[in-house]
């Protein structure tokens, strides 16, 4: 976080960037003051990473500015930089109280206190939380950027506490504070099956401390207490899934005073919620009159935030804006939000402004129109995009326009799901914080954003729930007081998610904080497993390989993979990330008897589902993958699981069948076992099931089911069809690590690994990862000229080291216009450029295993194949492609007794088809010689 106000700031850790084009020697040096007077300070320091971590006891209500600086000894030069952050109330009791109104029905709760401020101001801090959620004016401007605070907890356990700095909105003489209430994820209807109301609470409530330090030194607070005055506001209802209803023509003038609430405040606490913001603003693309003869805006994006419009319509207007994903025939369609009424209506009052809701959002790229008077310009309407406010980090660009669509898609929902919590969907009645969902995505998110302080607060969420149920974690947090869970994947994320954020950012806070729910999770299955007496992790319900395409009973989406075998492996992982983090935190006996523990659950999985030799007892393509993935088997026998994963893959036509557990690591394991061509190829399919099937329908989010959209453009029957679902997008953390080749990174990138393995379909690649040294950027081009040579740029920042291992390389190394042998290469900070003449070329050929499909398909090499044989014309017909066309002619030969070609002609047919790059290849050459 960048100048954080009010934030849990424990474990305090500064970072800082360097930008220089020189690869200097620096130290380094840090300084706090506090009103201007130094309350520590480091000595110079030889830089050797890019942070302090001081030892300071942090006071409540501070302001700390701090300076760092550095400084060239050799060269007599030096650099420095100042910011700030700033405590909040930390263990500081309130003084205010809880402050509402007797009417719990009330659907806007206004709260309001007159002040008569008798000098000038020099700084003011308000300390405040509301529920459900909440906006504070100060003199009728709302404070702050911020939308739906405090954000969604479970809020027996947890209010967060927001700060702000007032200090401008106020001035001497007579100020109006108020507080607009809405009912939010506290109050309002929430959950499933139409979902339930008043989860957490029945009344809309808020507490407040002002205190007010004037330019003569003098200070005062001001509280919620029985001076305030309440009424009820413009918002006739609101909820999460609902949407919101306002009617501009109500002044509220029944003010009477607030009823004091006996409401606990020792579950207030600093906030750890990023703010949710409008981040940035789609305009309107295209007016559209259905064949129904509605009025729709597409705003070409599914986006998550909400709808702005100008109004212009006369007193007394009600006009309705209701929110979709899609159309259908042409027509405005939402059938797919279930139970979510998901509209806005607003009454105008004939005044001429933005008009925009207060306390809900939506999930759309579509909005119909209607009870205007006055005719729709699209100018009038704006969708503001919200999302947690989280820095982007990484991007990919191909020469593929189709994978670009689908990496653009994957960091939309992203945006979209982190809303506060990881949720499932953002436009249908769920919304939950998902914690399978967000366990195997969090890679991925953590290349495409900086999620280390969003998933720090989505671990307190998990921990509260654990804390709640002797160390299981349930399927959601907030669990909305649904108490089921503990199953695999989802229940992992309480290991898995800390463990990510610690190797992924080099923290280890989130370990600190997180370590005792870590060890509770392991341990409640630990329990649970004794009892079973088989060692392993059986007989309890699990999601299985929820989603997966090889269940045999396609109403069933557990898939076909052993939830036991995926259970046992998950215990076996977070058994080892528990044992792994007890040696960094230095407890040396939990280290031992989880290590202990990892070996025994190992030894009981090979045992009951993998022979000796290295076969598998479960023959899904997600069983294979997380037996190379959590590295199951001894290196001699991963060759053997590697050719059995990729002989499942042929029987499957070489497309997926994987779910939300084998996808992110399907393509992964390929490309880190010597089959990266494989992983590609199964990545650029286009036909269903695939990632670019959906880009091809025209997706700009990534969906929930592989097809949640038909061919035809209709909508899956199946039903539970979220358009904007980031699970599947997992498939990018493989594209930054192999496609890029941000292979591994060591203590937050101080280290980077990269490791490219290029393939002959995405020619030319860029990417960046912007880590807390700065922006690593590299790009590599496949040449076409005649000695096919691969040339790259890599731009390194500051104080961070690349470690660079190419692929077929020789002795032919050019960096920077110098030869090197080095097999791996030592870049630091600047930029570089390295080209090399690889030991065999990346061009694409036909091979003897090529689809027919594929072959008769390039007419020219048919051609050549039918003059060497006539046993193949039967395929110059399209029925018998479409039929047969998954073969390869190796295969038709052998299976076929009416086609007969000799070992001979084999022989020949082999030689034309390892000589000649396969079609797209060629026109692509074509192309490039042409420009």
């Amino acid at each position: 976080m960048t100048e954080p106000l009010g934030f849990d700031l424990s474990d305090l850790k500064i970072e800082f960037a360097v930008n220089s084009e020189k690869n200097i020697s620096l130290e380094k040096k840090l300084e706090i003051f506090v009103d201007d007077n130094p309350i520590y300070q480091t000595d110079w320091q030889v830089y050797t990473n890019n942070y302090f971590q001081p030892d300071l006891k942090l006071e409540p209500r501070t302001r700390y500015d701090f300076t760092i600086s550095v400084r060239n000894i050799n060269e007599n030069t030096s650099a420095s930089a100042t910011s700030f952050f700033e405590t909040g109330k930390m263990n500081e009791p309130f003084s205010a109280k809880w402050i509402g109104n007797d009417n719990k029905d009330i659907q806007n709760t206004l709260l309001k206190r007159n002040l008569e401020l008798p000098k000038e101001v020099k700084s003011a801090r308000i300390y405040m939380s509301g529920l459900g959620v909440y906006e504070l004016n100060i003199n009728d401007k709302k404070i702050g950027d911020e939308l739906l605070a405090p954000g969604t907890t479970n809020y027996d356990k947890l209010i967060q506490v927001q700060t702000y700095d007032a200090t401008d909105a106020f001035a001497q003489g007579n100020n109006t504070v108020e507080i607009s209430l809405g009912d939010g994820w506290y109050k309002g209807n929430l959950g499933f099956d139409g979902g339930r109301d008043k989860i957490y609470g029945d009344q809309q409530r808020a507490i407040l401390e002002l205190h007010l330090l004037y330019n003569d030194g003098t200070e005062d607070i001001v509280n919620t207490d029985d001076r305030w005055l309440t009424a009820s506001g413009k918002v006739t209802k609101s909820a999460i899934y609902y949407g919101e209803d306002i009617d501009d023509t109500i002044i509220p003038d029944n003010w009477v005073k607030v009823s004091v609430l006996d409401y606990p405040v020792d579950t207030l606490a600093d906030r750890l919620s990023l703010p949710l913001k409008v981040q940035e603003y789609l305009p309107a693309k295209e007016l559209i009159h259905t064949p129904k003869d509605e009025q729709v805006i597409d705003f070409g994006q599914n986006n998550v935030g909400i709808i702005e419009f100008y109004n212009r319509e006369p007193k007394g207007t009600k006009i309705t804006i209701q929110m979709g994903e899609i159309l259908q025939q042409g027509n405005f369609y939402r059938d797919n939000l279930r139970e979510a009424r998901a509209a806005f209506t607003y009454i105008s009052d004939g005044t001429n402004k933005w008009i925009r809701p207060h306390f809900t959002y939506y999930g759309y790229r579509y909005i119909k129109v209607s009870g205007n008077t006055q005719p729709l310009q699209l100018k009038d309407f704006r969708a503001a995009v919200v999302y947690s406010d989280m820095k982007m980090t990484g991007s990919i660009k191909t020469d593929n326009l189709e994978v670009n669509r689908l990496f653009e898609n994957v960091q939309w929902s992203q945006k979209g799901n982190f809303f506060d919590v990881p949720t499932d969907c953002p436009q249908r009645d769920e919304r939950l914080g998902w914690t399978g969902d967000a366990e195997i995505f969090s890679n991925t998110s953590a290349f495409n954003m900086n999620v280390y302080a969003f998933f720090k607060k989505y671990a307190k969420d998990m921990k509260v729930e654990q804390d709640s149920h002797d160390g299981m974690l349930t399927m959601y947090a907030p669990s909305l007081h649904v108490d089921e869970g503990g199953a695999a994947i989802w229940g992992d994320a309480a290991t898995v998610i800390p463990w990510n954020m610690y190797s992924k950012y080099g923290d280890t806070a989130i370990l600190k904080q997180n370590y005792s729910s870590m060890k509770g999770w392991v341990d409640w299955i630990h329990r649970n497993v004794e009892k079973s007496g088989t060692g392993l992790w059986t007989g309890s319900f699990q999601f299985g390989d929820w989603l997966s395409l090889d269940s045999e009973n396609p109403a069933v989406p557990n898939g076909k993979t052993d939830e036991d075998f995926i259970a046992s492996i998950y215990y076996y992982y977070s058994s080892s990330i528990v044992a792994n983090t007890a040696k960094i935190l230095g407890n040396e006996k939990d280290h031992k008897f989880y290590t202990d523990l990892c070996k025994d659950i190992k030894q009981n999985i090979l045992k009951e589902y993998i022979t000796e030799t290295g076969r598998v007892a479960v023959d899904t393509q997600t069983a294979y993958a997380l037996v190379l993935e959590f590295n199951l088997v001894p290196e001699n026998l991963k060759s053997r699981v590697v050719a059995d994963l990729v002989q499942r893959l042929k029987k499957d036509n070489d497309h997926l069948q994987t779910g939300f557990v084998g996808t992110p690591f399907l393509c992964q394991v390929l490309s880190e076992n010597g089959q990266h061509e494989l992983a590609t190829k199964i990545f650029l399919n286009e036909d269903y099931p695939s990632w670019l099937y959906a880009v091809k329908l025209g997706a700009t989010t990534i969906w929930e089911r592989w097809n949640s959209v038909l061919s035809d453009g209709s909508m899956n029957p199946e039903g539970m069809n979220s358009l904007n679902h980031y699970s599947i997008g997992a498939i990018m953390e493989w594209a930054y690590k192999y496609v890029l080749g941000l292979h591994d990174q060591d203590n937050g990138y101080q280290t980077v690994y990269v490791e490219p393995k290029f393939d002959y379909r995405l020619k030319h690649i860029s990417g960046h990862y912007d880590s807390s040294y700065g922006d690593l950027k590299i790009k590599y081009d496949l040449e076409t000229d005649e000695n096919h040579t691969i040339a790259l740029q890599i731009d390194v920042p500051y104080g961070q080291t690349v470690k660079l291992t190419l692929p077929r390389v020789g002795s032919n190394v050019i960096v920077n216009d110098q030869k090197v042998t080095d097999q791996v290469i030592t870049l630091t900070n600047g930029h570089h450029e390295i080209s090399y003449i690889p030991t065999s070329d990346y061009i694409g050929r036909y091979t003897i295993d090529s689809k027919l499909a594929s072959i008769t398909a390039d007419k020219e090499l048919f051609d050549k194949i039918k003059s060497v044989t006539k046993e193949l014309d039967m395929f110059n017909d399209p029925e018998n492609v479409d039929r047969l066309g998954h073969m390869s002619i190796k295969e038709a030969n052998m299976l076929f007794p009416f086609i007969n070609i000799p070992t001979s002609e084999m022989k020949q047919i082999n030689q034309i088809l390892t000589s000649t790059p396969v079609l797209s290849e060629r026109r692509a050459q074509d192309v490039s010689e042409t420009v």
